[in-house]
């Protein structure tokens, strides 16, 4: 017997397991009373063969009653709503504390911290002009290594034949009626301007619409953008999940959630401003199948609608172009750890699971569950296909987006550097320096680029007399030498990046390089005062800013064909 469907149900779960939330989640049912003496459940698809798995889970006579699936998600979030959000947050922590970055430093690294500071500080009171000197030489070594390894690696990832290519014949070639259930998450925060947006280009996917689950997570309090998602008429397979309040509010707690209920064999990520290629899910599809199952998770090319809108968009594209052209095929080629970025990743979901999700705490999530899958002998491969994005349009909005990624970039350097012969014994030690130079050399570079900037300065404008009472020139020159090569090695990398795409015109901006990077460099100082202050503190990038009218799916299709022919 069923019922007219309600717009809103409370939940009667006070006497239900929380071990069964995540089955109603999935399968659609939540119990909401009782009637002579009979437990009523609502579910969106009511039959007998529900009726009677539900009535052996509660262990009590049923009678399903219908209600619209987003009711019966809400009840079930707003029912379990403690159980969610504790899972979210702790579930990495309470598996794998030492995996987790709840804690920026263990004992052992505090103890081995401490002594470090205490050793430098004697040197500098005992031997300060040496000790500068040595520290001196060292930073420039370092930095020419952090800025050489990307270059090697990029070289090796330029290569034509090093991309596996889908051809549009194997696309074709896929059976619809057969292809598996794929989830896509959708964390929102502060969106309402946008949303509209995101439902159409969702529903561009070109994936079968009853095997396709898009969660678009939003936080309890973001009234705003659920409204908007509301108001925006989305299909059906949209289900709007309303995040639990909690702490730590970040974008890794929301998928947790996502990764709890989703049903998908697969799942991807996307932000709300993204324009994924339709046929992105089916070529990660393919990718997946031909990689084999060490290949937990593949990851889409990231790039720009509004390249040409002015210099910091410019270098968002020059950087993101030689990045998922070139550098992380040249990862990918030579098996390192490749670092996620924070959209438009493929996993298998099962394997996700296995590896305990995303952790919460760590602000650049997506690049430490890289280094997870690999501590674990599993691979991250790419796909060819590209996601379009907003690139950041003001210094402010970018310098808050870059610090948390270079924060994140220090938790996970941190995090993983706690055992480390642990991890070289698991990915090997070639894969361990890879590991080093990329993922805690990448903050150190930019950390180092604004003293030696200043120093190139003074080198010349200071007369070498005064200079060489504290540096001489046998060290000076060789550190400055090392810098300059290294802006130079980038400088080139980012002339590299747009000639896979064609965009020709952008070659010469990349000359800007080292300006770009001292922008990198405050964004470093401004996340390294986080890391001490507030290590988890997860500062909001918004979007919506461009001037440029968003690509949409059609233009996405026409740039993915000319790019083929090249």
């Amino acid at each position: 017997m069923s019922h007219p469907s309600p717009a809103h149900l409370r939940a009667d779960v006070a006497d239900v397991s929380p071990k069964l939330r995540v089955d109603m989640i999935r399968r659609l049912w939540v119990p909401i009373g009782r009637d002579q003496g009979v437990r009523v459940v609502a579910a969106a698809a009511p039959d007998a063969e529900l009726a009677a798995e539900v009535s052996r889970a509660l262990a009590e006579p049923v009678r399903l009653t219908a209600a619209p699936r987003q009711v019966i998600v809400d009840a079930v979030l707003e029912g379990f709503a403690g159980p969610f959000a504790a899972e979210a947050v702790d579930a990495l922590h309470d598996r794998d504390p030492e995996r987790s970055a709840r804690s920026v430093l263990v004992r052992g690294q505090k103890i081995a911290g401490a002594l470090l500071i205490l050793v430098l500080l004697g040197l500098l009171i005992a031997f300060p002009r040496q000790t500068i000197l040595a520290l001196l030489f060292l930073c420039s070594v370092l930095f020419l290594a952090g800025t050489a390894f990307k270059f090697v690696v990029s070289l090796r990832g330029a290569r034509v034949d090093v991309v596996q290519r889908i051809s549009s014949e194997s696309l074709d070639e896929l059976d619809d009626e057969t292809l598996p259930r794929y989830t896509v998450l959708v964390p929102v925060f502060r969106e309402a301007n946008i949303v509209a947006r995101l439902v159409d280009n969702l529903g561009a996917l070109d994936w079968p619409a009853d095997r396709l689950e898009i969660l678009v997570l939003v936080e309890a309090e973001d009234d705003e953008t659920r409204t908007a998602i509301e108001g925006a008429e989305p299909p059906a397979n949209v289900t709007i999940v309303t995040v639990p309040p909690g702490t730590p509010q970040t974008k890794p707690r929301a998928c947790n959630l996502g990764l709890a209920i989703a049903t998908g064999d697969y799942l991807v990520i996307y932000d709300a401003e993204d324009v994924p290629e339709p046929d992105q899910l089916k070529k990660a599809y393919l990718a997946f199948r031909r990689g084999g199952e060490e290949v937990v998770c593949v990851q889409a090319a990231l790039n720009y609608f509004n390249a040409q809108e002015n210099l910091l968009t410019r270098m968002f594209t020059l950087e993101y172009s030689y990045w998922f052209d070139y550098m992380l095929p040249g990862l990918d080629l030579d098996r390192l750890p490749i670092p996620l970025g924070g959209t438009s990743n493929h996993f298998r979901v099962e394997a996700l699971r296995e590896l305990g999700g995303w952790d919460p705490h760590n602000v650049t999530e997506d690049a430490d569950l890289g280094i997870r899958a690999s501590a674990r002998g599993q691979r991250v491969g790419i796909v060819e296909s590209t996601t379009f994005e907003e690139a950041n349009t003001s210094v402010p909005n970018f310098i808050r987006q870059r610090s948390r990624w270079i924060k994140g970039y220090m938790q996970t350097a941190l995090v993983h550097a706690r055992h480390p012969l642990q991890l070289i014994r698991a990915i090997g030690l070639r894969s361990f320096l890879g590991f080093t130079l990329l993922i805690a050399g990448t903050p150190f570079v930019f950390l180092a680029m604004l003293p030696f900037t200043l120093a190139t300065i003074a080198s010349v404008f200071v007369p070498v007399t005064l200079l060489e009472q504290w540096f001489p020139l046998w060290v000076l020159w060789p550190a400055l030498m090392n810098f300059l090569i290294g802006n130079v090695l980038m400088v080139y990398l980012n002339m590299m990046g747009p000639y896979r795409r064609g965009a020709f015109n952008l070659v010469l901006w990349a000359l800007l390089n080292p300006v770009y990077w001292l922008l990198h460099s405050i964004a470093a100082y401004k996340a390294l005062w986080q890391l001490i202050v507030r290590p988890h503190y997860w500062e909001k990038t918004e979007h919506g800013l461009s001037d440029h009218e968003p690509i949409d799916a059609d233009s996405v299709e026409a740039q993915q064909a000319s790019i083929g022919e090249r």
